[in-house]
């Protein structure tokens, strides 16, 4: 083969390397890619910025979801990338640049970064997933996972044999601590004897090993049920809970149907009707700012009993629980929320 074939062969191999290069570990380590090519003509673009992998079956996965959503319902362009921390300015100017119409990020850590770049690019608008501040081109959208908290809690106030419970969570954002609240509330509204541990925090995004010995912990103070604000690291709470024969929630998904089989239910946010609406929003240029709420009464937030454990929950406990949502939802019960 002379030097100039080479060369034709090389260039072919580097072509077919650099292609649509859209593997899932290309996609779970936070590249920028599409989530499908895009199509010829498209003008609205919809970019998502996640703490962790959109993989992790609870909180990132449903900003994913809401984001294949709006990608299948309007023909929108669409990608997504891992963001944190002092990265996250500058991904949201890249996407502003590249002409993004609408950009979300997926936790209150978005929402100041989101202020101080949506000055220089008015065309976009910044939606952010809680957070108090906005401005002509930022929202904030709240998904009111508190509701769906309480009622995790008032079920375990009804549940719990040695009057114990507590939570585990990787951050101590204000959205978090606002729903872990919210799950004390629950308990103590059925059980007002029950002890709720403070929540433990882990600290870092994905670390399974952080949140199961922050689980431990919880655990060792005779705690026999469990809530979680993991994100990816949720699975090491759950081996917790195994391994000591307790019961756990799930959150933000339905995590019911995870093998470590200690499941109760799930307080779960429907998050694809929210994201659409507000791209909806977006694309028609009637977006003006301001705080969204999403709760029980829009159907975006829910309570989900496991059913291969529904014989661990009583006719009558179940009967309680479906009151305390009808409550809920009617605004009868105003299930307490943090100001930020």
């Amino acid at each position: 083969m002379n030097v100039k074939h080479l060369l034709i062969l090389c260039a072919a191999v580097f072509a077919v390397g650099c292609g649509s290069g859209n593997s899932r570990d290309e996609q779970a380590n936070g590249s920028i890619k599409s989530v499908d090519a895009p199509k010829p003509g498209e003008e609205f673009k919809v970019a998502l910025l996640t703490p962790g992998s959109v993989f992790d079956s609870g909180w990132n996965a449903l900003a994913y979801d809401g984001l294949q959503e709006i990608q299948k319902q309007m023909n929108a362009t669409v990608t997504y990338k891992e963001s944190k921390e002092s990265d996250i300015p500058d991904d949201m100017r890249s996407y502003a640049r590249h002409g993004y119409n609408l950009v979300f990020g997926h936790g209150f850590e978005y929402n100041k970064p989101a202020m101080k770049v949506a000055k220089d690019f008015p065309d976009t608008v910044f939606m952010t997933s809680s957070g108090g501040e906005t401005a002509k081109n930022v929202g904030a959208f709240r998904f009111e996972l508190e509701q769906g908290f309480y009622l995790a809690g008032y079920l375990a106030g009804l549940q719990t044999r040695t009057g114990v419970i507590g939570s585990v969570a990787v951050q101590n954002y204000p959205s978090i601590v606002s729903t872990l609240k919210a799950f004390e509330a629950g308990a103590k509204a059925s059980n007002p004897a029950c002890k709720v541990l403070p929540p433990v925090y882990f600290g870092t995004e994905g670390d399974v090993t952080g949140a199961k010995q922050a689980t431990e912990r919880i655990l060792a103070e005779r705690a026999d049920i469990v809530i979680h604000q993991a994100n990816a690291a949720a699975q090491g709470v759950f081996d917790a809970c195994k391994e000591k024969n307790v019961l756990a929630f799930g959150s933000n998904a339905d995590q019911n149907s995870n093998p470590s089989g200690v499941i109760l239910g799930s307080a779960v946010i429907i998050a694809k009707p929210a994201f659409l609406e507000l791209a909806k929003q977006v694309k028609a240029k009637q977006f003006t700012g301001g705080i969204v709420k999403f709760g029980m009464d829009k159907g975006a937030i829910d309570f989900v009993l496991n059913p291969k454990l529904a014989d661990r929950v009583p006719v009558d406990q179940q009967q309680k629980l479906k009151t305390v949502a009808a409550d809920i939802k009617s605004g009868k019960i105003v299930v307490p929320e943090d100001k930020f």
